[in-house]
C-alpha cells in the first residue's frame, strides 16, 4: 500500500482526506466510542486516502491525537496528525514527534494553533515558544538527524537517528485586509522553505480567493507543492458560528449565512443542498489543480460517500459553472490578483497595483535611522557597542550606562519586555513579546478577524501594522525576509544589544 507521501508526489490521484475531530475523555468515554465508530468506518472506506486528527481543536483540551490514531494506523489506513505550539514548549514539542515517529507515524500538519479558551480551573496558560515555521523546521532538522552535515558530506553519520515526517502546514488566505493577505502569503513562502511538503487552506466559501492561492504558489517557486482544498459540510447552526467569526481564521460572510439560514426552513433542513455544496467545492478544487480534498464537518462515512458520490455525477466541466456560483467574498476585500471577468477567477497575469502609499511614521523612521546607523554590522557605533560590551564586568549585560538607556528607551518605545533576544527589526520594530498575543515572529497565525487579534486586548495585528508601516516607507519587499527566527530563552533578561554587537542572538544565526 502505498504511503500518503507517495500518492501526494508520485501520483497524480485526487485524493480525500477526512478531519477526525478528538474528544475530551478517555478511550472509553461515550464521545470516544462514537469518534472510534467514525474512525473505523472511515478505514473500511476505500474512497478515503487518510484520516487527520485534531489536537485541542479550538483550543480545548481533549485526548491526545494519537490515542484515537493507533487503531487507525494499525489497520493499515494513512494517518495525519496536527501537532500545535500552544500547549508544549520546543522541548515537549520535540519528545511528542520522537514518540510519534517510534510509533509509527509518519504524517504530521504543523500549526501554531489556536489561542486556549479553556480549561480546568479556567483559562490554560498558552506557550507559543515556537511558531508553525518553527516546528516545521525543527521536524526538518529531525529528518535530518539534527546534523547538517550530511547536507555538504552524504556518507556522514547523523547524530541521532533520521525521522521520515511527511511535514504539512495550513495556509489561510480567506483575509479582508491587504495586510492581512500579504503576510500570510509571504509565510505560507516561508513554511514551505522550512520544510513544507504539502499544503492544506483554511476553511473559506470563495473560488476566486482559492484560485488566487494556487496561482500565488505557482508564481512563487511553490508550483510542485501538493495543495489540499479544505472542504466542511455545512449546516444552518455551524453556519452561523462561523459568520460570528468566533472559529479564528474561518470565514463564512453574511451572504452566505442568509443563503444557509433559508436552507433550515427547507424539509430536511438543507441536509441535501450542503451535501451539494460540498460536493461542488471538491470539484472546483479538483478542476483548479489542487491535488486532493480535505473534509470536515462529517459524522459518518455514509456521508463521505454520498458527497463525493455526488461530485462523480458532475461533468467535467461542471465546476466551471460551481466556480461562479462559490464566490461568497466580504465586502470589500482585497485581493492579490485581478478579478478575470471571463471566468469570475484569478487573473493570473493581473497582479493587483500596490494601494496609495501614506507617510511613513515618525516612530519607525527614528527606529529604523537608529538600527541602520547603531545597530547594523559594521557601522562606527556598532563596532564600538561590540568592544565596550566584551570589555564590560558582565558582557551579557553590557555597561550599565547602557544597559540603563537600553531598558528606559526600550519600554518606553516599544514596550519592550527585555527577551534578550530582539525582533524589532524583523516586525517593522513592533514587540512581538508585548503586542502579540502568540509572540509571532515568523509572520502572522491564522487567527485575526478583520485586521484584529483573535485575543481581546491586543488590537491590531502587529504583523498588518508592520506591512502598513513598510508600504508607507516604501519598503513593504523587506517583510518577512529575515531569518527564521527560533528564540533563545537563554537569553532572556540580558542585553539585547550586546547580544546583536556581540552576535549572540538569531542574526547571527547561519
Amino acid at each position: 500500500m502505498r504511503s500518503l507521501r507517495e500518492k501526494l508526489h508520485e501520483s497524480t490521484d485526487f485524493l480525500t482526506g477526512v478531519e477526525l475531530v478528538s474528544i475530551r475523555g478517555t478511550m472509553a468515554a461515550k464521545s470516544a466510542l462514537k469518534a472510534r465508530r467514525f474512525a473505523h468506518e472511515l478505514v473500511e472506506c476505500d474512497r478515503v486516502d487518510w484520516i487527520s486528527i485534531t489536537d485541542n481543536a479550538g483550543g480545548n483540551p481533549q485526548l491526545a491525537p494519537h490515542s484515537l490514531g493507533k487503531p487507525i494506523l494499525y489497520a493499515g489506513k494513512e494517518v495525519v496528525i496536527h501537532l500545535t505550539c500552544k500547549d508544549l514548549n520546543r522541548n515537549g514539542l520535540e519528545s511528542e514527534a520522537w514518540a510519534l515517529h517510534s510509533e509509527g507515524f509518519q504524517n504530521i500538519l504543523a500549526m501554531t494553533g489556536d489561542y486556549p479558551v479553556a480549561g480546568n480551573d479556567g483559562l490554560a496558560k498558552p506557550v507559543f515558544d515556537i511558531d508553525s515555521v518553527g516546528l516545521i523546521a525543527m521536524l526538518s532538522k529531525m529528518n535530518r538527524g539534527f546534523d547538517h552535515t550530511e547536507l555538504v558530506d552524504p556518507s556522514h553519520e547523523p547524530k541521532y537517528e533520521k525521522t521520515a515526517f511527511n511535514i504539512g502546514a495550513v495556509t489561510t488566505n480567506f483575509k479582508r485586509l491587504e495586510g492581512e493577505l500579504v503576510p500570510q502569503y509571504l509565510k505560507l513562502r516561508r513554511k514551505t522553505q522550512a520544510g513544507a511538503s504539502f499544503i492544506i487552506n483554511q476553511i473559506g466559501y470563495d473560488s476566486r480567493k482559492i484560485h488566487e492561492l494556487r496561482v500565488y504558489m505557482d508564481h512563487h517557486g511553490m508550483k510542485r507543492i501538493p495543495l489540499i482544498g479544505n472542504v466542511y459540510l455545512l449546516n444552518p447552526r455551524v453556519a452561523k458560528l462561523f459568520n460570528s467569526q468566533r472559529i479564528p481564521g474561518v470565514v463564512v460572510s453574511d451572504k452566505l449565512l442568509q443563503l444557509c439560514q433559508k436552507q433550515a426552513d427547507s424539509p430536511d433542513k438543507g441536509k441535501a443542498f450542503f451535501l451539494e455544496l460540498a460536493a461542488k467545492q471538491v470539484a472546483i478544487y479538483r478542476g483548479l489543480g489542487y491535488r486532493g480534498a480535505y473534509i470536515g464537518g462529517a459524522h459518518d462515512a455514509e456521508t463521505i460517500r454520498r458527497a463525493l458520490d455526488i461530485e462523480k455525477s458532475f461533468s467535467d466541466d461542471d465546476w466551471k459553472r460551481f466556480a461562479r456560483e462559490i464566490c461568497f467574498s466580504q465586502p470589500g476585500e482585497y485581493f492579490h490578483y485581478q478579478e478575470d471577468s471571463s471566468t469570475g477567477l484569478a487573473d493570473p497575469e493581473a497582479p493587483t497595483a500596490p494601494t496609495p502609499k501614506s507617510s511613513p511614521s515618525f516612530h519607525y523612521s527614528l527606529s529604523r535611522w537608529m538600527h541602520d546607523h547603531v545597530f547594523a554590522p559594521e557601522t562606527t557605533f556598532a563596532r564600538l557597542g561590540r568592544k565596550a560590551c566584551a570589555n564590560a564586568k558582565d558582557p551579557a549585560q553590557g555597561p550599565a550606562p547602557l544597559r540603563v538607556l537600553e531598558h528606559a528607551s526600550k519600554a518606553m518605545l516599544y514596550r519592550c519586555r527585555d527577551c534578550g533576544d530582539c525582533s524589532l527589526p524583523d516586525i517593522a520594530y513592533l514587540c512581538p513579546e508585548s503586542q502579540c498575543a502568540k509572540n509571532q515572529r515568523n509572520g502572522p497565525c491564522g487567527g485575526t478577524r478583520d485586521g484584529r487579534c483573535e485575543v481581546d486586548g491586543y488590537g491590531d495585528c502587529i504583523w498588518l501594522r508592520a506591512h502598513e508601516r513598510l508600504k508607507a516607507a516604501g519598503n513593504v519587499d523587506s517583510l518577512l525576509t529575515h531569518r527564521a527566527m527560533v528564540q533563545n530563552q537563554g537569553l532572556r533578561h540580558t542585553s539585547a544589544w550586546a547580544n546583536n554587537w556581540l552576535k549572540r542572538d538569531h542574526h547571527a544565526k547561519p
